[in-house]
């Protein structure tokens, strides 16, 4: 019968492996982005043709990669932090810091905006909205509900993250749990 510990280890597992898969897929549209905007400009200057929809795509994309990106960001640990006081500390003291950050200002956030945005999507799923702009791309209701996709994503990586900053701020490196 798997410990309490070892069953905290596989939900932090699944969850970082999720995170890992989309942020490794979704980093391939960094350099989508870069050739398509290569092709835009090319189109624009040097055959004198533009389509909105290709120009859309490419700020769509850079939504995609910012959304969807975060969670995989935290994983990793890169979001910018104000470490003046945090780099000075022990192991378990940063620890403790993540823990009550995460607990305290991270999920909160994200619960407030999957609530805060859950109208907004629906409205414009409800419409099937589409550009404002002749011969945009359809399907904006798709790009707003990566709202939802980046709070649900970043909320399941504060799940890890606060579980594993929690067995490092207990000490419960061991098994016995």
């Amino acid at each position: 019968m798997p410990s309490f510990l070892q069953i905290i280890r596989f939900c932090i597992q699944t969850i970082n492996c999720i995170n890992e898969g989309v942020g490794k897929t979704i980093s391939w549209l960094t350099l989508l982005m870069v050739l398509t905007t290569f092709l835009v400009v090319v189109l624009r200057y040097a055959f004198d043709l533009g389509w909105i929809a290709l120009q859309e795509s490419v700020s769509y994309m850079h939504a995609l990669v910012f959304m969807l990106g975060a969670a995989y960001t935290l994983k990793h640990d890169k979001h910018v932090r104000v470490d003046i006081f945090y780099q000075a500390c022990s192991v378990r003291n940063k620890a403790w810091i993540d823990c009550l950050g995460t607990l305290f200002l991270l999920m909160p956030v994200m619960g407030f905006i999957i609530f805060s945005s859950w109208e907004y999507v629906s409205d414009s799923w409800a419409i099937q909205e589409s550009s404002r702009n002749s011969g945009g791309l359809p399907g904006v209701y798709l790009l707003k509900t990566t709202i939802l996709l980046m709070a649900a994503l970043l909320f399941l990586q504060s799940i890890a993250w606060f579980l594993q900053n929690l067995i490092t701020a207990l000490d419960m490196q061991t098994e016995e749990l």
